[in-house]
């Protein structure tokens, strides 16, 4: 098995036939960089290639699964066979095309991530957000703890979900819009009731549930399950899946200079991270359906 610098991979399960991804960077909540990104893809193939492995359970360490992209500071690429790019004007500054080149990269590995020949199953707790929440939702199959959360409020001014989070093939129309226009989060129990997951349990219970589930999808082998996971995706794809994606990529670049941004950059350049995204969350605190409706009921 090979080593990661941003991944635990291990082998468990009945004759070993679950492959299970460990997203391991707890000291930012899991948020993804392009290190990660390109550990997770490696990953992914590596257990593709494996016949043995029927179904790849992808977790994260620490508190969460993933709090989002990773908005820190980077470490340089230590690619040295990576071509730089040089979408930018004459001072140096990115133009759109540069955004879209480095978005298209994120979701090529999350289209990968829908499509690898493995049945997959994404096992959320606490903050499952943003970047976050865009990959949980290509799995196949989610579970979730019932008190995880579960959302995008990096729609709130810092760009568009590049995949939508294929909330429109997943929740009906109505909850879909209410999630994009305001960037809240539901919990694992509600992510159930909205069809958005699969399972909620209680996070006690979380590890040997999910594990019980991928146990019992594995009895069939790994190529036949692979033959049902295209018949699936195909019906979806043929809805649309692949071009709405490309489309909301494009848009999410877009998006990035709208006034709404460019208000966003300057509360991160005045005041850093912690205090942008206060400025960006703290108008919906109390704009919630859950307190619109205890108001109501005083």
């Amino acid at each position: 098995m090979s080593t990661y610098e941003t991944l635990i991979v291990d082998r468990l399960g009945t004759d070993r036939r679950i492959g299970r991804i460990t997203l391991n960077r707890p000291e930012r909540v899991n948020a993804l960089n392009a290190k990660l990104f390109r550990e997770f893809r490696d990953a992914l193939q590596a257990l593709e290639a494996d016949h043995e492995c029927r179904v790849i359970i992808v977790r994260g360490a620490g508190r969460g699964f993933c709090a989002g992209y990773d908005l820190g500071p980077q470490p340089a690429d230590d690619r040295s066979d990576r071509p730089r790019r040089t979408h930018t004007d004459a001072k140096g500054r990115p133009l759109s095309l540069e955004f879209r080149a480095a978005l298209q990269e994120a979701v090529d590995i999350q289209l990968y991530f829908w499509n690898v020949a493995k049945i997959t199953i994404a096992q959320l707790h606490g903050p499952v957000l943003a970047g976050g929440c865009e990959l949980a939702m290509m799995a196949d199959l989610v579970v979730a703890a019932d008190d995880a959360e579960i959302g995008h409020p990096g729609l709130r001014g810092i760009g568009t979900a590049r995949n939508g989070n294929i909330w429109p093939l997943v929740v009906g129309m109505r909850k879909a819009k209410e999630l994009y226009y305001t960037g809240d989060n539901v919990t694992g129990a509600q992510a159930v009731e909205c069809g958005m997951i699969n399972y909620a349990w209680p996070a006690e219970e979380l590890e040997a549930r999910t594990l019980a589930f991928a146990d019992r999808i594995a009895n069939m082998t790994s190529d036949h399950l692979a033959v049902l996971k295209l018949t699936m995706n195909r019906f979806y794809e043929n809805m649309g899946i692949y071009s709405s994606i490309r489309s909301a990529t494009d848009l999410d670049a877009l998006a990035q200079f709208t006034e709404h941004t460019y208000q966003f950059r300057d509360e991160f350049a005045a005041g850093g991270l912690k205090h942008a995204l206060r400025w960006r969350d703290e108008p919906y605190r109390n704009l919630s359906n859950e307190s619109a409706s205890a108001e109501d009921e005083r």
